[in-house]
């Protein structure tokens, strides 16, 4: 093997690594992509709850609320326990914080970008203004 370079399992494993991160990503932003999951999420930011309270103040059927849930579930963005007879969903901060991370990164991409451009305008204006 050459000097300095991964070897293929180290490859392997990063690459992998890195899909499997961009497949739970997509799962996330697919499941707060809709406003009634949305609405689910931020009333269990105030503490676990059952369905038929996620259920409430939205205008569909125990069974849509279930299908939601089990969307937000499949990625992992809440967590099920089953106390009693009852199950009881709560918010997974993980999920969220991945998606929280990946918005963060490409908030300082761009701010950085709009500070480089922000750089070069004035550059351009105090040129203009030199120049009779």
């Amino acid at each position: 093997m050459v000097k300095g370079s991964l070897d293929y399992r180290v490859v392997s494993f990063i690459l992998k690594y890195m899909l499997d991160q961009t497949i739970d990503l997509d799962r996330t932003f697919h499941a707060l992509a809709d406003r009634s999951r949305r609405s689910m999420v931020e009333r269990l930011t105030f503490g676990p709850a059952s369905v038929s309270e996620l259920a409430r103040p939205l205008s569909m059927s125990l069974a849509a609320v279930v299908q939601h849930v089990q969307v937000l579930e499949a990625c992992g963005v809440v967590k099920t326990a089953k106390v009693g007879r009852t199950r009881m969903f709560r918010i997974e901060p993980s999920a969220i914080s991945t998606a929280e991370q990946w918005i963060t990164d490409r908030r300082h991409v761009w701010e950085s970008r709009l500070d480089r451009l922000g750089d070069v305008l004035m550059e351009e204006a105090a040129t203009s203004e030199a120049t009779p």
